[in-house]
């Protein structure tokens, strides 16, 4: 995978037997000031989840998986310093907000990069190796789902290229909020 000058970081997939580290990602990301509008979880429900579930998630999404790869970078000491996860989505399938799936594409999922390491272009390294590895599966445009009031994450897809496709879907439980979907095409 992708390294960056030594000392730096390393962007890697997570390992099946890191779970507890995957679990800690994802509750350090819940609790971030915007994870209201980035996330479709809470961190109210997140902690009270049993080991197994983190389990499975780290499986599932770890090195040999061929339909969900969750990148990790981490840091000196072995800190994990963000995320990204793609899903792959199979054309003539529908999608988790009910729209048909038209050809094979990625879905990237948990972006989420520590405070002090945004603007570090840690982030942009994070999707050329989550983008690297869908591409590599044959996916033929990449997607990402974001709320129309995330100004600050808007703003980076634009920056890595993404586009906005027009699609708009109601945010569920959040009545005259709406997400956004972002594409970027070729690979």
């Amino acid at each position: 995978m992708t390294a960056s000058p030594p000392g730096d970081y390393v962007i890697r997939p997570v390992r099946a037997d890191e779970w507890t580290a995957v679990r800690e990602l994802a509750l350090r990301m819940l609790r971030d000031p915007v994870a209201h509008l980035a996330f479709l979880d809470t961190y109210e429900a997140a902690v009270q989840r049993p080991d197994s579930f983190w389990q499975e998630r780290a499986a599932g999404s770890a090195e040999g998986s061929e339909r969900v790869r969750q990148v990790i970078a981490e840091g000196p000491g072995g800190a994990w310093l963000g995320t990204v996860t793609v899903l792959i989505e199979e054309a003539g399938t529908t999608d988790w907000a009910g729209f048909p799936v038209e050809r094979r594409q990625g879905h990237v999922v948990g972006v989420y990069v520590r405070p002090e390491w945004r603007g570090s272009g840690l982030t942009k390294a994070l999707f050329a190796a989550a983008l690297e590895w869908a591409w590599g599966r044959g996916v033929e445009r990449m997607r990402l789902i974001v709320n129309e009031d995330n100004g600050r994450a808007r703003g980076l897809y634009r920056k890595l290229g993404f586009k906005e496709s027009g699609r708009v879907i109601p945010l569920a439980g959040a009545p005259g909020q709406n997400e956004l979907e972002y594409v970027l095409d070729g690979g």
